[in-house]
């Protein structure tokens, strides 16, 4: 197509343009690891969540500074003009009643260090914490939009082999309505029994229908999530293995969900935080010792600079402070105490999650014993009903009645499958191992 635009006389970049244009209306085809992998790069959430840990990073970056010594140069020249009747409240006769204008030059080095200040350094010492909660809140983030996307990824295979059902039923449908036709016009069969095969076909294509819609409706939430572009459509790769059932290789123990969950952490790391800002509150009654020095050249011509220098040392007690280094303290406790009751719950929640999701898996499972079993039957029951109707023993009800128990074990199957594998990713997300599980 490319060259045939270029003959036609169409520029090259136009062309390109156009070319690449047509390659990014293709169909995105993903599979359940691509669609984790590319929620991982682009999803909002994940992204705000990185420049959270980029943010923390420069606050810890911020806190060593204070520790550290701080220096600027400086370069000045001063136009000065004093009225020494002002300056010194009197008036001497004789005496002008002013000085100046006259120029100062000036340039030089001020210097300023905290030489002992543990309330700096239990500071820097939170703000490294801080770190650490972030990338914790990160993971929490990325493990919660793993656990969204693979759900609503099981949900675009619930809906396709809720359309590749309804197809064969529809088809089985189909091959009814010609039987019963074919058997009327021998004068073999009724006119009511290809009546009632044709209005069992317009059911079935009916469920086609409301399972197609389903499907894209579930597509268009799944790109939402992944954040594709509006105007590209998606489909999934993994359809087939929407009917396995693997086996759950996690550690399904609650002291390894106690480890891995990210909420869990970063609760103990703000504990550590509130220690850190308790011992903050108390070390503010210790002595501050600070040093501060200048140097500089200094005159009222370049001819006449010399140095001058100041250095001070000073040591800053504070003696009455209105009750403020007390309330910090007991703020303090208060959030401690907050964050072990928060603790305590989310513990809790943790072991409910962790024992919930291994019930619902074990459940599931036998659901899916029963339903692939049940689904059989149903197909057996077809084939004889149809059998016993082209023999002319009995009419179409029995068909039809046996249509309708294979559409009700094809819903059984299809739920059974979904409410395992969503089990099975509910029971990965309890134990903090989504990421582990679906995108590696």
């Amino acid at each position: 197509m490319l060259k045939t635009w270029i003959k036609r006389g169409v520029p090259l970049t136009l062309a390109l343009a156009w070319t690449s244009l047509a390659q990014d209306s293709a169909p995105l085809k993903l599979t359940l690891k691509d669609a984790v992998g590319m929620a991982l790069k682009q999803n909002p959430q994940v992204i705000l969540s990185n420049l959270q840990v980029a943010q923390s990073q420069q606050d810890r970056l911020l806190a060593r500074s204070e520790l550290l010594p701080q220096a600027n140069g400086s370069l000045s020249e001063t136009v000065n003009r004093l009225n020494l009747h002002a300056a010194i409240g009197l008036a001497f006769p004789g005496f002008p009643t002013h000085v100046g204008p006259f120029e100062v030059f000036q340039t030089g080095v001020s210097v300023s260090a905290p030489v002992f200040d543990l309330t700096l350094w239990h500071r820097y010492k939170s703000s490294k914490l801080g770190v650490e909660t972030s990338r914790a809140q990160e993971t929490t983030v990325r493990e919660e939009s793993v656990m969204l996307v693979v759900s609503q990824y099981l949900g675009c295979q619930r809906a396709a082999a809720d359309v590749a059902a309804a197809q064969s039923r529809a088809e089985l449908a189909q091959a009814v309505y010609d039987q019963s036709a074919d058997l009327q016009k021998n004068g073999v069969g009724t006119g009511i029994d290809t009546l009632r095969g044709n209005v069992q076909l317009q059911n079935e294509k009916q469920r086609v229908i409301v399972a197609q819609t389903q499907l894209q409706t579930s597509l268009f939430a799944l790109a939402r999530l992944l954040n594709v572009d509006p105007h590209r459509s998606i489909e999934i790769a993994d359809e087939v293995s929407f009917f396995d059932t693997p086996a759950i290789e996690l550690d399904q123990t609650l002291e390894k969900a106690y480890t891995t969950r990210p909420e869990l952490r970063a609760l103990h790391v703000e504990e550590e935080r509130a220690a850190l800002a308790a011992r903050t509150a108390a070390d503010q009654r210790l002595p501050r010792v600070q040093f501060n020095g200048f140097w500089a050249q200094q005159g009222l011509t370049p001819d006449s600079i010399i140095p001058v220098y100041q250095y001070q040392g000073s040591i800053i007690v504070p003696i009455f402070t209105g009750g403020r280094i007390s309330a910090d303290r007991a703020k303090a406790d208060i959030a401690i105490r907050q964050l072990q009751q928060r603790e305590i719950e989310l513990r809790n929640r943790i072991a409910l999650d962790v024992k919930t999701a291994a019930a619902q898996v074990e459940s599931a499972r036998n659901e899916v014993t029963v339903a692939n079993s049940g689904i059989q039957l149903a197909r057996e029951e077809v084939t004889q009903a149809r059998d016993r109707f082209q023999a002319g023993v009995a009419n179409n009800i029995e068909v039809i009645t046996a249509q309708d128990e294979l559409a009700r074990a094809n819903d059984n199957q299809i739920g059974a499958l979904y409410r395992y594998n969503q089990a099975r990713a509910s029971l990965a997300y309890a134990v903090g191992q989504m990421e582990t599980l679906y995108g590696k």
